[in-house]
């Protein structure tokens, strides 16, 4: 049984982690979040010791570590807001312990290379979760890809209602969250770049607070990607049922149904993790990078040459 700390407990995301502890049957020893709202962890482990001060729950897992009476951390998971997953990561190694984080591991990529140094510092591992790879539908997706001789041809539109909130949270700052791409996208972007290789060029034609889309050319793939945060992209098939989210991934007009299978998908990477056999940091490092260049609006061809950006101001017509 190993001991987890969870970093980040009053987020969106949390619980999915505390029930992956819970079904690979480990224990959430520590927990900390700077709101107090965390009533959900009564359903999964009600006598974890939670801090709402940051330097308290530093002080109680260097307690932990160095007591020998104590439960030191084996795993941190980290489950706080995209630009904030780096230092939590360090705190992690620093420890002694590996990190559990969420997507994107870090916004900015050089601060992969900072983490990989320090991996190998304090002996430990950072461990990225890229729930996508484990769903049943994008493992078949993987499986014919290696069989095909032709490039295909991949739609993908997801399009995810927020409210006014999402621009006055940390969500809606692209310092912290990495820009719409990064923070909706990057699952996406990350399966594949997984199954398709290598980006060789990238184009831009839209960017907007609420909206993005453009064209990624891979070693294996045309991808043409749209995102939006905005309700007045649903279709009115998904508005007249009372939804909020469409996502729609094609290959060749092919469609790749993405609408369930998530349920367990935490729990896969922690078992997978667990068993030696999870994701790390060059796993994550493609679709980070990508998202760096989309965010940075740099378009860049296999040998180097920028390429200008093409705007559009109907992103249907993108696609």
């Amino acid at each position: 049984m190993k001991n987890f700390a969870l970093i980040g407990a009053g987020g969106y995301i949390a619980p999915k982690h505390m029930k992956a502890i819970r079904d690979t049957s480990n224990r959430l020893v520590a927990a900390y979040d700077k709101h107090d709202s965390v009533g959900i962890l009564d359903s999964y482990f009600p006598d974890t010791s939670f801090f709402t001060e940051f330097e308290r729950f530093d002080r109680h897992l260097e307690k932990q570590r160095h007591d020998p009476n104590g439960s030191p951390i084996d795993y941190v998971s980290v489950c706080t807001p995209n630009y904030l997953h780096d230092a939590h990561c360090r705190l992690a190694l620093r420890i002694g312990a590996d990190a559990v984080c969420e997507k994107p591991l870090v916004v900015n990529p050089w601060n992969l290379d900072q983490l990989s140094e320090l991996e190998q510092v304090y002996g430990k591992k950072v461990h990225s979760v890229l729930q996508l790879r484990h769903h049943p539908e994008v493992l078949k997706l993987k499986e014919k890809a290696e069989s095909q001789k032709e490039k295909p041809e991949i739609c993908l539109t997801y399009i995810s209602r927020r409210g006014k909130w999402y621009h006055h949270s940390w969500k809606g700052n692209p310092e912290h969250s990495g820009g719409l791409a990064m923070n909706i996208g990057i699952h996406f972007f990350d399966f594949l770049t997984w199954i398709y290789g290598t980006p060789t060029r990238s184009f831009l034609h839209l960017s907007q607070p609420e909206r993005m889309s453009g064209v990624i050319e891979l070693e294996k793939a045309r991808v043409k990607w749209f995102l939006s945060v905005s309700a007045n992209d649903l279709p009115d098939s998904v508005t007249e049922n009372g939804g909020y989210a469409y996502r729609n991934i094609t290959a060749n007009g092919e469609e790749i149904d993405l609408s369930s299978g998530f349920t367990d998908l935490h729990t896969q990477v922690y078992e997978n993790l667990l068993a030696g056999n999870g994701y790390g940091i060059e796993d994550a490092r493609a679709a980070i990078e990508l998202v760096y260049q989309i965010r940075t609006s740099i378009t860049v061809s296999a040998n180097g040459t920028v390429h200008p950006i093409l705007e559009s101001t109907n992103p249907k017509k993108v696609l």
